[in-house]
């Protein structure tokens, strides 16, 4: 078994293409996802019209009835401070909410399945898959 977190641009290719989830993952992986992808799904949800908005919100809405959500307890903001002071030491920033992905992942003892693996490479304590 693998301990995975999902990064918001796997769950957006899951979405549009159908069969991502099942190409990343097999069957006996523990898959989560981090509580700010909850809002960067629900953000892009919210921002789409049409009859895509209601299918973007239904797939919102699938993805928190199967998988489960990590908070942003004591322990992941603790490994937040830590990814955050050593990429500002080393002067490499890395977008707010990628380094949230990562203490969560690196807090929980989980990979991050992610499609941009820049984001996430050379954080300390931070497994990297790329899933396409």
């Amino acid at each position: 078994m693998t301990r995975l977190l999902l990064d918001t641009t796997f769950l957006i290719d899951a979405d549009r293409s159908g069969d991502a989830l099942h190409a990343a993952i097999n069957d006996d992986d523990d898959v989560a996802i981090a509580a700010i992808t909850v809002a960067e799904l629900r953000v892009g949800a919210l921002l789409t019209r049409g009859k895509a908005a209601t299918k973007r919100s239904a797939f919102v809405d699938d993805v928190l009835a199967a998988i489960p959500v990590i908070a942003y307890d004591m322990v992941v903001a603790e490994s937040h401070a830590r990814l955050l002071a050593e990429v500002r030491r080393r002067g490499t920033p890395r977008g707010a909410h990628d380094l949230l992905i990562a203490a969560t992942a690196s807090a929980t003892g989980r990979a991050v399945v992610t499609a941009d693996v820049t984001a996430f490479a050379a954080l300390p304590g931070v497994d990297v898959r790329r899933h396409r």
